[in-house]
């Protein structure tokens, strides 16, 4: 599966737009994971448990866009975006989202 942020990629052509593919993710920490942040954040610095819980929500929400294009039949998706909100305290919501496709080798190109 390519993915990418670019509306094309260089050598192919998009043979089918299949349409918008996503994936979403929704995380917390746990309680100790709350305290731990807490300690961290009088400290000052990197947060490592929120740094890990945010990649572990991109990650995840990637995942399932990567399935959503490949359920649809698609090879690759363009135009790859995350957006992420709060929820509540420590819930994070993260979306990928992009649009599914069929790309072909451009024999021009060569």
């Amino acid at each position: 599966m390519i993915v990418v942020t670019t509306n094309g990629v260089d050598g192919y052509r998009i043979a089918r737009t299949i349409g918008m593919v996503r994936g979403l993710s929704v995380r917390s920490r746990s309680l100790a994971g709350n305290i731990g942040a807490s300690i961290q954040i009088l400290f000052g610095g990197n947060i490592s448990v929120y740094t890990r819980l945010a990649e572990q929500a991109r990650q995840e929400a990637f995942d399932h866009l990567v399935a959503h294009a490949e359920e649809k039949g698609a090879n690759a998706i363009l135009a790859m975006r995350y957006d992420a909100n709060e929820m509540a305290s420590a819930v994070t919501e993260v979306l990928a989202y992009g649009t599914a496709v069929v790309l072909e080798e451009d024999r021009q190109v060569l």
